[in-house]
């Protein structure tokens, strides 16, 4: 998924969605991997990119998902 930022207005859709985000995860390692050195490594990555996000400059945004084989634990 890629966003082109050409705008403020686009800066700041995408700065949403990246706090939004980050709260999320946030939220989710506090209850499922409180602690641990990934859960750490993963907000300290969607920080990085909240914070790029507050200058409102023009370039690209792109995301990628990878799906893991892996199955939820219940």
């Amino acid at each position: 998924m890629t966003f082109e930022i050409n705008s403020k207005t686009d800066a700041y859709a995408a700065r949403t969605m990246l706090e939004r985000s980050y709260n999320t995860i946030r939220e989710e390692s506090k209850t499922a991997r409180e602690g641990t050195e990934e859960a750490q490594e993963l907000l300290d990555q969607f920080k990085a990119l909240r914070d790029a996000a507050k200058d409102h400059s023009p370039g690209t945004l792109t995301i990628t998902y990878e799906q893991s084989d892996e199955e939820f634990d219940s």
